[in-house]
């Protein structure tokens, strides 16, 4: 695949930046969607190019998911040179061994009067489905029809507004989700950044949710939308295969750039 040429100016500007950080959302962006979440996994050049990034010196590779860390770890197959941002920036795994995310007791009071509200709902609608995280959950619409999804969004939006506070809401594609965190995708690339000391970052996903990796971007870094909607990022792609073919060349750009080191 040619990539248009702003695109392919534009990495080939950030390939020769001092610290580069890839960060990268999973599901939609190096994975196709699919009905069944668990049954996620990355396409084979997507994680091909990821492997190789991840090696590259001064470079670093980061995926950060709405997904649980622990479910993260399981359908993107990386390894522990990959660095994980979990539950739209409320979890990491910067390096191994660190500990796991802690909530006070309030807190997961909270959480799992939440669980009960979206099993609840999940109910009394057909092909909805909850996804538990560690701070909150989801409830997945994409195999529900289309007049049950939308009155499933509306219950579980009312009763949550309703009978819960300190809640965060994150809408997202087929999926309405709700933490007793408040962090996003944009605190999960600044603290990457911070982390890693990059200098330029590249970032792609496909959700509302990513906008708020967008939002944070500076001169110089690069951000790509994975299919329609209004967006803030400056570059657009079709599709995911679309991605692993920017992330191959991205490869081929920086490898130039470090491949020596």
């Amino acid at each position: 695949m040619t990539l248009e040429r702003p695109l392919d100016t534009a990495l080939s500007r950030l390939a020769g930046t001092g610290v580069l950080l890839v960060a990268l959302d999973f599901d939609g962006n190096v994975s196709p969607h699919v009905d069944d979440p668990a049954g996620a996994r990355p396409l084979p050049e997507a994680a091909r190019a990821i492997e190789q990034l991840a090696s590259l010196a001064r470079t670093s590779v980061a995926l950060v998911s709405g997904r649980a860390i622990d479910s993260l770890v399981e359908v993107s197959g990386v390894g522990d040179d990959v660095l994980l941002s979990g539950s739209h920036g409320g979890e990491y795994r910067m390096e191994v061994g660190a500990p796991p995310l802690s909530l006070s007791d309030e807190e997961l009071e909270v959480v799992a009067r939440l669980g009960d509200i979206l099993r609840e709902v999940a109910a009394q609608h057909p092909g909805t489905e909850v996804e538990s995280k560690p701070a909150g959950h989801a409830l997945h619409l994409r195999n529900a029809d289309a007049e049950t999804a939308i009155d499933a969004q509306h219950v579980v939006r009312r009763r949550v507004l309703n009978e819960l506070s300190g809640i965060t809401a994150r809408p997202g594609k087929d999926v309405e989700e709700f933490s007793v965190l408040a962090a996003t995708k944009g605190d999960a690339i600044a603290r990457l950044r911070d982390h890693v000391g990059a200098t330029g970052v590249f970032y792609s996903g496909d959700d509302l949710t990513d906008e708020d990796a967008f939002r944070v971007l500076l001169d110089g870094d690069v951000g790509v939308k994975v299919g329609a909607g209004d967006t803030l990022a400056p570059f657009r792609v079709p599709s995911p295969d679309a991605i692993a073919a920017v992330l191959t060349r991205l490869v081929e750009l920086r490898g130039a750039v470090v491949g020596g080191e």
